[in-house]
């Protein structure tokens, strides 16, 4: 039983190739790679990718929601919050990511997001990601550990 409609599930991920500037305690700002992608198959989420190109990057996963809602107030509570611009630098949206071990703020181009949720925002709409859903998928995930 597939609930996603032909077309937007077929299309690849979007993806923003990008530079974040990450403060861990006291440290100076960073400037880091960083990757936010999108896709159809996993309707809710978007994937921000931290790494440099010799290691594999780090992945964290949140609600496409988070990250919308983060551009205009403070948004999220738990290890993922996202800061709308901020009046020392207008231009950045804050990321925390937060650990058992610690946490790290993440500065990123608020234009570079707003770019990056309209693109994946077109390809699925708020309020429509239930249709992307591949329930047969789903069901087999959840049951494949349970023979």
């Amino acid at each position: 039983m597939r609930q996603h409609r032909t077309g937007a599930a077929d299309e690849g991920p979007i993806v923003c190739r990008t530079t974040v500037f990450v403060t861990v305690a006291d440290d100076p700002p960073v400037p880091l790679p960083a990757r936010l992608s999108y896709n159809a198959t996993d309707p809710y989420a978007v994937c921000l990718s931290l790494g440099v190109p010799s290691s594999p990057p780090v992945d964290w996963v949140f609600a496409r929601s988070l990250l919308a809602r983060g551009l205009s107030r403070p948004a999220g509570s738990g290890d993922v919050v996202v800061i709308p611009r901020h009046r020392c630098h207008p231009d950045m949206v804050r990321i925390l990511l937060r650990t058992r071990h610690g946490a790290a703020v993440l500065e990123v181009a608020s234009r570079a997001v707003t770019a990056f949720l309209h693109r994946a925002e077109a390809l699925v709409p708020p309020g429509t990601e239930h249709r992307y859903i591949d329930l047969d998928r789903v069901v087999e995930q959840l049951t494949a550990g349970s023979e």
